[in-house]
């Protein structure tokens, strides 16, 4: 593991495995860096280094990442970016369809569960819940994730994207799982897709791959792409 992402460098530089934990998984906040290639991981913070990716949603984390890309030197992203591509893609989330879902709060940056058992609607949302509250805090690599999603949303989800206007593999390969030009997205946070599907549509992502995106999801409504998230988060990665 590089020093840059198991400690990263005093004073300004934290390390990467702090947000995208030890060997890459993420979470609903963070992006799953294993599996991506190494270009496009470099790509991607360089994007966030020149202003071309923002966030419209999840501030903390996307200031940070804009801070830490303008901080770390070409050698730490190359070595950190060489690292994560080379971590073989695990599953570490399971999408269910509900009606109901457990009541939850923000605790800082984290959607967590409420104390007890009540349940409530789950509307026009996606509940991406840590299967344990304490292993999601403390960073651990192989905390697992349920994704509540609204009922119906998976086979909607896979209709749109097998579309002739849509066509997702296209660009991110067979059974979604990444090609040289786009990134692996299936098995991925059903939250973080939403997120990225959302900022691509608002312009806050405006990079590289924007110019194929930005046509495809125009046309698509709040639950086009949480259905779109759904089914790919469901894929195996």
């Amino acid at each position: 593991m590089p020093k840059i992402v198991a400690v990263g460098r005093k004073p300004g530089v934290f390390a990467c495995g702090v947000c995208h934990r030890a060997d890459g998984p993420g979470g609903p906040e963070s992006s799953s860096l294993f599996g991506l290639s190494a270009e496009y991981i470099i790509q991607q913070t360089q994007e966030f280094r020149t202003g071309q990716r923002s966030g419209s949603a999840s501030r903390v984390p996307t200031d940070l990442m804009i801070k830490e890309s303008k901080a770390v030197t070409d050698q730490e992203l190359a070595e950190a970016a060489a690292y994560f591509s080379a971590v073989r893609p695990r599953a570490n989330l399971t999408v269910l369809e509900a009606d109901t879902v457990p009541r939850t709060e923000v605790r800082e940056l984290f959607l967590t569960p409420v104390a007890g058992t009540e349940q409530e609607p789950i509307g026009q949302r996606i509940i991406e819940l840590p299967e344990s509250l304490e292993d999601y805090i403390s960073r651990d690599s192989h905390a697992r994730f349920v994704a509540y999603v609204p009922r119906g949303s998976i086979e909607k989800g896979k209709t749109l994207a097998t579309t002739r206007d849509t066509q997702c593999a296209t660009c991110h390969g067979e059974g979604l799982r990444g090609t040289d030009l786009a990134p692996r997205i299936a098995g991925r946070s059903p939250t973080y897709l939403f997120r990225q599907l959302y900022d691509f549509k608002s312009g806050a992502r405006n990079g590289t791959n924007s110019g194929l995106m930005k046509p495809i999801v125009e046309p698509l409504s709040i639950n086009d792409m949480i259905a779109l998230a759904a089914y790919a988060g469901s894929l195996a990665p």
